[in-house]
């Protein structure tokens, strides 16, 4: 071993999570490695149809924060105006005249009935609430910011152990062993690092399989379009050939034999009680919705982030915004130990912060698969749930939980803020508050212009920027100060006490 094979962090894993927390430690300035399995990470599976997936808010404040957001969509744009004029390949629910937020067990609610009044800490913001994207251009563009701030990515390198020190982690990788300070396990759902680190992973098993396919049928007529349940399961189906099924089989298909097209045709049928034909079997992928979730997300010098810490079905897309949200809440708190400007008990907050959400997600999933079971009983509460989904505030209820604008942190203190993540104020020289985090420090905003408040933070010079600006609408705030992901720490709408922003500054970021 030789110092080039030191870093602070090694993380294992290249997808969307692994690399997105190799960005926020390099923009920490923390020296990263990202260990990857496979060779080339392209997939049809990462494009449409079936690469497909819904940015919850804080996933697209985080890309936003972080100058990430337009990259992604300028990607997404440039890919729809490509397909222009050809057969589109977006799923059903975006033909339809009446614009969907999103769904529950594939019960939608539209936009024109959500009360956006309820939430009074959301201001208005071109980040918006919700976007739709592909996995290829969010891998695209995290794969290319972690270029330019100099991670350094080896492909064909499967972590296959690794031992752990009071100092260091020792990981075995691609024949060769690497040395760093701290390991991160965001290796998927079969997360090596989890069960070499001894992680307990408890849940439930699955129900169901899951299939994706995309197939030539002889006889497409006999498939309805759209979402459909039937008394053995269900499907949706959009033409020419994209289906999606689930078989209550109790996941016994799922990565047990090569998937067929004999096996789809025979699966498709007794899902849609049709005897449809399948004449061509063009792609395919199995799922199912085990739900499982680790019961601690460190041990030592190991942690775990995204799939590695839970994973659950894909439905209603909420895995990756998981992942995503993980790294976010990660990558500041871990960079900060590794400067030693705070103590390892940091990243307790990782834990009590995250797993809670996740516990959540696991939830929302489960309950979507209770919606879906081809039962009498299962009908009768679909039908009680989509008239619920059809009012303004059973679609509210759905789009705060589905969107994540329900989010919010128990930090503690008064302020209803706190915990939550910040509006996205408008300032007077027409710049927004999501531009004054693009340095993943924190920032403590002055709306007051108080002189005490910018020698406070002149404590912090290296970890929190002082601004003081006025806002076309402060929400009646007087400052406050957000931690690097944007989640407010303290709040004040009076005469700032500066004790309470001293106290709030040292709990995140150390002495002064």
């Amino acid at each position: 071993m030789h110092d080039s094979k030191f870093h602070d962090v090694v993380v294992a894993g290249a997808g969307p999570v692994g690399l997105f927390l190799a960005c926020e430690l390099r923009l920490a300035g923390v020296s990263v490695l990202v260990l990857e399995q496979a060779e080339d990470l392209e997939s049809p599976l990462k494009r449409l149809p079936f690469g497909m997936r819904g940015l919850s808010a804080p996933t697209i404040e985080a890309f936003d924060r972080r100058g990430l957001l337009n990259d992604i969509a300028l990607a997404q744009a440039r890919k729809d105006r490509s397909d222009a004029g050809g057969a589109s390949p977006a799923a059903h629910w975006m033909q339809q005249g009446r614009r969907p937020g999103g769904h529950f067990a594939g019960i939608q609610f539209f936009l024109d009935d959500v009360e956006l009044s309820k939430w009074p800490h959301r201001l208005p913001s071109p980040a918006g609430t919700h976007m739709a994207t592909t996995m290829e251009h969010i891998e695209s563009v995290l794969a290319a910011r972690a270029r330019a701030l100099g991670v350094e990515v080896r492909r064909g390198f499967a972590v296959d152990g690794f031992d752990q020190s009071s100092e260091n982690v020792d990981v075995r990788a691609g024949g060769e062993t690497f040395r760093a300070r701290w390991l991160v396990g965001c290796d998927g759902g079969r997360s090596t690092v989890r069960k070499i680190g001894g992680f307990e992973f408890v849940g439930t098993e699955p129900e169901f399989t899951g299939y994706s396919v995309e197939v030539e049928l002889a006889d497409p007529d006999k498939l309805l379009p759209g979402r459909r349940y039937t008394p053995t399961g269900m499907y949706t189906y959009q033409a020419p050939g994209t289906i999606a099924m689930v078989d209550f089989d109790g996941g016994a298909f799922h990565r047990t034999d090569a998937i067929t097209a004999e096996q789809v045709q025979s699966v498709l049928r007794r899902v849609s009680c049709t005897d449809v034909t399948v004449t061509n079997l063009r792609l395919a992928t199995t799922w199912t919705d085990r739900a499982f979730h680790a019961k601690a997300y460190r041990n030592g010098r190991v942690l775990l982030a995204g799939d590695a810490a839970h994973i659950h079905s894909p439905l209603g897309g909420q895995g990756l915004n998981l992942g995503l949200g993980d790294a976010m809440n990660l990558g500041w708190k871990l960079a900060s130990v590794v400067h030693g400007q705070m103590p390892d008990t940091l990243l307790d907050s990782y834990f009590a912060e995250r797993h809670s959400v996740g516990s959540q997600v696991l939830d929302w999933s489960r309950a979507q698969v209770a919606l879906m079971r081809p039962s009498r009983s299962s009908r009768a509460l679909e039908a009680i749930i989509r008239d619920l989904m059809a009012t303004r505030d059973g679609a509210t209820y759905f789009a705060e939980r589905v969107w994540g604008v329900s989010l919010r942190y128990e930090l503690g203190g008064g302020h209803p803020l706190v915990g939550r993540s910040a509006p996205d104020f408008e300032f007077a020289d027409a710049t927004r508050l999501g531009e004054h985090l693009r340095s993943g420090r924190g920032l403590l905003l002055d709306f007051s212009s108080d002189s005490r408040l910018e020698t406070l933070a002149a404590g912090w010079r290296n970890r929190i920027d002082y601004t003081a600006r006025h806002a076309a609408n402060d929400l009646g705030l007087s400052a406050l100060l957000l931690r690097p992901d944007g989640i407010v720490a303290w709040a004040s709408e009076g005469n700032p006490d500066e004790q309470e922003v001293a106290e709030a500054a040292a709990r995140w970021f150390g002495k002064a």
